[in-house]
């Protein structure tokens, strides 16, 4: 018995139909309008090019020859470099010189007049299963470019990691939201990560760090847009709602969504589906939401800067990340985890810990989790040496005494504190201030008169990311 074909590549793509023959027109859109999220027609290349200004489309079913102009003439879309369609070319004459033509202006497939509806609806999912690896090809180099840092493991044997590894094999198989809640640097990206790999699904992994892109353009990245939608918008664009369907959707810094944005996202996923910024059509996704963030969205609903029906709509199921000093007894496996890793990504040798070293680091109060941590060894390794004199106890054991040394100044107790959370924050001076409880213009006043004294400041400076 033969298996049905998988139209499920077509739900959110769009095609246009363009014939000059209205009982083809309708015969393919009545086939068509079932499976496809927007499916138009025409009747000429004129009436067509009015609609690829209008909309975008994911595929064009072309008649070659169309009074007027033919189809491979069509030139504003076969050439246009920033509107890319995928065409599928329809002729009734076997001529080698039209199928050649055909190829030479891009054709994905050339059918020939009169056929089967199954040949048609072959060659458009071929075309549609084409177009979806490019789109998880682009998304794979999005994602190491942006997010090498998701490439690492949980790593720890601690009861708080063991706890959350089961939890996360009982829920990733479910469509439900999930909210992660944590300190920064506690692993967030990782969780998500599991989450999807052990979902099952077949879509990709989409994260997008809410709080790195600016607020007027946080519309349009998630959702799309059309061109001339704005200023700059020259070709239409697919959002990453869109480019998540049939996988997950890590919406990371959940918290630094503006409300505007909140209500607009609330609604997509109540409606599971987007509507482009600037179109009138709205295209149905299939994504599962996870959101991370290191407040406490309960309390940012009681003072007003998060929508409670958005938070309830989220908070099907939250996960709470346990800070590094509440599991100190994993320090020493992701000290040596980074260490290897590192080494071999550095090209230089790993520095080796003794039992005390790892004592003073489990001792230390890591203020910025996970990533601290691996950037304290990074240093060890670039310096060739363990450079304890960063590693500050948090008790009493050993010391008689807490916090910095008595014998600094208290500018000197101020500048490395601020230096380390500035650190711990991977250089994002917006979402340091926060943390040490200070405006972000008193954070640069201070930095500024530092910076002539310690190179750590104009190293944050330039890896800073505007939250």
């Amino acid at each position: 018995m033969t298996a049905m074909p998988d139209f499920s590549l077509c739900r959110s793509a769009s095609v246009l139909i363009v014939d000059d023959e209205p009982g083809m027109r309708q015969f393919l859109e009545k086939a068509l309008d079932k499976h496809f999220g927007l499916v138009e027609t025409a009747g000429s290349i004129d009436q067509a090019e009015t609609l690829r200004q209008r909309y975008h489309f994911d595929l064009m079913i072309l008649d070659v020859r169309m009074p007027g102009r033919s189809g491979i003439e069509w030139h504003e879309a076969l050439q246009d470099p920033n509107r890319h369609s995928d065409v599928i070319f329809m002729t009734a004459y076997a001529e080698l010189e039209t199928a050649i033509q055909a190829i030479r202006v891009g054709a994905a497939d050339f059918i020939l007049k009169p056929f089967r509806l199954e040949q048609m609806m072959n060659a458009i999912l071929r075309v549609l299963k084409r177009r979806q690896l490019l789109r998880e090809n682009f998304l794979l180099r999005r994602e190491v470019s942006q997010y090498l840092e998701l490439e690492n493991p949980m790593v720890g044997d601690s009861p708080a990691m063991k706890r959350l590894e089961t939890v996360i094999q009982r829920v990733a198989p479910t469509p439900s939201a999930v909210l992660i809640e944590g300190e920064s640097g506690t692993g967030k990206d990782l969780v998500a990560r599991a989450l999807h790999q052990h979902s099952g699904r077949q879509g990709p992994y989409v994260p997008v760090n809410c709080g790195a892109i600016a607020p007027d353009l946080l519309e349009a990245e998630l959702f799309g847009h059309t061109r001339g939608a704005f200023t700059g918008a020259n070709k239409a664009r697919d959002g990453l709602f869109s480019f998540a369907s049939g996988g997950t959707l890590f919406l990371d810094e959940i918290g630094e969504l503006p409300l505007a944005m909140q209500s607009k996202l609330l609604r997509v996923l109540e409606q599971k589906a987007v509507r482009p910024v600037g179109g009138e059509q709205e295209v149905k996704v299939d994504v599962r939401i996870v959101a991370a963030t290191n407040r406490q969205l309960s309390e940012e609903v009681k003072v007003g800067r998060f929508r409670e029906d958005l938070y309830f709509r989220l908070n099907v199921l939250t996960l709470t990340l346990p800070p590094l000093r509440e599991r100190s007894e994993d320090i020493p496996q992701l000290a040596h985890y980074f260490s290897r890793r590192l080494s071999r990504e550095l090209g230089l040798e790993a520095v080796p810990f003794s039992h005390e070293d790892l004592r003073a680091m489990q001792g230390h109060h890591w203020t910025g989790n996970i990533r601290e941590l691996k950037n304290f060894i990074e240093r060890c390794i670039l310096l060739g040496r363990l450079p304890l004199e960063e590693l500050v106890r948090d008790d009493n054991t050993d010391s008689g005494q807490t916090g910095y040394p008595s014998c600094w100044p208290l500018d000197e107790v101020e500048r490395r504190h601020i230096l380390q959370v500035l650190d711990a924050c991977d250089g994002n001076k917006s979402a340091a201030a926060r943390q040490l409880g200070i405006s972000r213009k008193t954070l640069d006043r201070k930095l500024a008169g530092w910076s002539g004294e310690d190179s750590d400041s104009d190293h944050a400076s330039d890896q800073e990311q505007e939250a």
